[in-house]
């Protein structure tokens, strides 16, 4: 049971979630304070915009991503620019790679940047760009007689109004964010002595005569996570953040998602392996057929099955060809605000982003 359903628990907290968190809120605080500016950049320089977007997105992350086909919608920046960023982002699964192998994550993040560059420039040289033209504005309706004025209400009393309700459910809703918080700050005292082999949490905790500290604040800190997400559920926290708390949020989801996402793959890969004795050369992940699967798994918008998809790799399920041909077929979440604001756009994007991503994959395939 420990090793099936406890150990991947923790390791989807203490080897990923505490690592994401260390990462979330620096870049957070960097797109509060220069976000305006780099959209403002963006409309300036059209010709280098492609290249600029595929570059927005080295951050870990949606949220270039999202900036860029956001400013798509908008009619900010070429289609091209916008494709240049849905191929280059990694989105949210950057986070489970970068807790795992920093050094490959960024080899990998500067190919797709390259691939990201390349293919908006072809999109923008061959003059695709499926924007709907704006609907002609309805005819004006004949103006309807005025109402007669109701009687105004009376208004609450002072000392009503002040006990309303929006500061006691605003200080409610810190406490779980609070306890995400604090979960993260003491996995990371434990993890990051543990990852330069400087602690030995089992020891330590055998030798007072306890559990194993790291596989209880591991588990504890992954259903804190996922409890977080059932609180808020349907909530969007992809907007620009206005201040340090919205930084701190957008960070906690970021890093709930993540880490929720990470057990259900570490989770299913152990029972998978202990039921059924299977390895990874079994399943249809690699080779040509690997490729395929990955390209059309990456054309399902936004990041659970891609995080899953990377939580895999990371357990030694798919080599890296697959891994890549996803990496460059997936969108993230970027493709949510343009599914809303030009959802032909969208729909193309997501099916040329598949070429590249077979193409890149297959010479990954030869060349390995």
């Amino acid at each position: 049971m420990t090793e099936v359903l406890w150990r991947p628990l923790s390791d989807a907290f203490l080897g990923v979630g505490v690592f994401v968190a260390l990462l979330v809120a620096p870049f957070g605080w960097a797109r509060l304070r220069w976000g305006r500016a780099i959209d403002d950049a963006l409309v300036r320089h059209r010709r280098l915009a492609p290249l600029a977007g595929a570059a927005l997105t080295l951050p870990p992350g949606c949220g270039g991503a999202i900036l860029v086909a956001t400013l798509y919608g908008r009619g900010g920046v070429t289609y091209g620019t916008a494709v240049a960023a849905l191929v280059a982002t990694m989105g949210d699964a950057s986070w489970v790679l970068l807790a795992a192998d920093p050094w490959l994550t960024l080899q990998l993040k500067l190919l797709l940047v390259v691939v990201g560059t390349t293919t908006g420039y072809v999109v923008d040289a061959l003059g695709i760009d499926p924007r709907r033209d704006r609907a002609p504005a309805p005819p004006a309706q004949p103006a309807q007689p005025a109402l007669p004025a109701q009687p105004a209400q009376p208004a609450l009393p002072a000392v009503l109004a002040r006990l309303d309700a929006p500061q006691r459910v605003g200080a409610l809703a810190l406490a779980p964010l609070a306890v995400l918080w604090g979960l993260l700050g003491a996995g990371a005292a434990l993890s990051l002595p543990a990852t330069f082999r400087l602690l030995d949490p089992a020891a330590v905790g055998s030798s007072v005569g306890l559990p194993d500290p790291a596989l209880l604040l591991g588990c504890t800190g992954t259903l804190a996570a996922v409890g977080y997400l059932w609180l808020h559920r349907g909530r969007d926290c992809t907007g620009e953040p206005t201040g340090l708390r919205d930084v701190f949020r957008s960070g906690a989801h970021d890093v709930a998602t993540v880490t929720a996402w990470v057990a259900v793959a570490f989770v299913g890969w152990a029972v998978l392996e202990a039921v059924t004795g299977l390895h990874p050369q079994d399943l249809p992940l690699v080779g040509v057929t690997g490729v395929v699967v990955a390209a059309l798994v990456g054309l399902v918008p936004g990041c659970a099955l891609q995080i899953v998809f990377c939580g895999v790799f990371v357990a030694g399920g798919m080599p890296l060809p697959t891994l890549v041909a996803n990496m460059v077929s997936q969108d993230g979440d970027a493709l949510i605000p343009m599914l809303a604001l030009q959802p032909r756009s969208a729909l193309l994007a997501g099916a040329i982003t598949t070429a590249p991503a077979l193409l890149v994959g297959g010479l990954l395939l030869l060349l390995t």
